[in-house]
């Protein structure tokens, strides 16, 4: 327990290296940019393939719950501007009142600042809220609603679509990344080097299992509670057996899965908490090195204990 909890702290003291910060902002533009290129060429096709899951949705739920969702991409809509404002209209001045090293810092507490707020209002706001976004789908025609859940849903799916390739990069990159953090923090051990091939298999076996159970389990995405719950488990499958067998790769000379096994609470605890990154916007492209961090912690004393 000891082991997991220093884990966190690591990770979040770790994430916030100016270093870290900058090679997760890199690797997030990056990502962001080429899915929005994607986005922006394959439009059509992508709400076409939206509509196609929506046609196995009745239409009463679709109503409902397309409510709830509208609902949802107003707060992400929201958290977003505000972060931008906040940059667009003070970035001089925290620029001269911030110091380099804790510019990411400052960052990364103004998303969730954002994030936080409008929380707050949506939750003592959330039936009015509710009641105005189903009334704009009650006033619309079946097919208009249909149109404008298709540029919802398509607009989740490339955004899943940027949190898997995150971790698939973070994982491509954990090698030279965790390198770095092993000489800050424990110069005079050595990694193992001829495991990488390994741990690209199981993460793209984890990711092509991510894909397949997202497809099946489409249509609990439109029950309240249940679909938050469902994203969350699915999150946390994609990330925990990726970054466990990334980094018990650089440690151990086999990956010792039954080893492995008696550590999985922790291993659940802590991909949890990187599947709740992805609940906000901006702050998403930090969750995959803060699950690499807070493993490869928890891995290095764990196993050498």
């Amino acid at each position: 327990m000891l082991n997991f909890i220093d884990s966190i702290i690591f990770a979040f003291k770790e994430i916030l290296n100016f270093q870290t910060m900058r090679l997760a902002l890199l690797v997030g533009v990056v990502v962001n940019f080429v899915w929005i290129v994607i986005a922006y060429l394959f439009w059509d096709s992508i709400i076409a393939f939206s509509g196609y899951f929506l046609d196995a949705i009745p239409f009463s739920i679709i109503r409902s719950n397309g409510a709830w969702m509208l609902s949802t991409f107003l707060w992400f809509q929201l958290v977003l501007i505000t972060f931008a404002l906040v940059f667009a209209f003070l970035g001089n001045l925290i620029l001269n009142s911030v110091s380099k090293e804790k510019y990411g810092s400052f960052s990364i507490i103004v998303a969730l600042g954002s994030a936080f707020f409008w929380g707050i209002v949506w939750f003592f706001e959330s039936d009015y809220i509710y009641a105005q976004s189903l009334k704009l789908l009650t006033w619309l025609p079946f097919e208009t609603i249909e149109k404008g859940l298709s540029y919802l849903i398509g607009i989740y799916f490339i955004y899943s679509a940027i949190i898997v390739t995150m971790i698939f990069v973070t994982s491509a990159l954990s090698y030279t990344f965790l390198t770095s953090v092993k000489e800050k923090y424990f110069p005079y051990d050595n990694f193992v080097e001829d495991n990488e091939i390994k741990t690209i298999r199981y993460t793209l076996k984890d990711t092509s299992i991510f894909v397949v159970a997202s497809t099946i389990l489409f249509p609990l995405f439109f029950i309240p509670v249940v679909n938050f719950l469902v994203q969350i488990l699915l999150w946390v499958w994609l990330v925990k057996d990726t970054f466990v067998y990334d980094t018990a790769s650089l440690l151990m000379q086999e990956i010792d899965k039954e080893k492995l096994k008696e550590h999985r609470g922790a291993f659940w605890g802590i991909s949890a908490l990187v599947a709740l990154f992805n609940f906000v916007p901006v702050f998403n492209i930090f969750g995959p090195f803060f699950g690499q961090l807070a493993m490869f912690y928890y891995l290095k004393k764990s196993l050498h204990s």
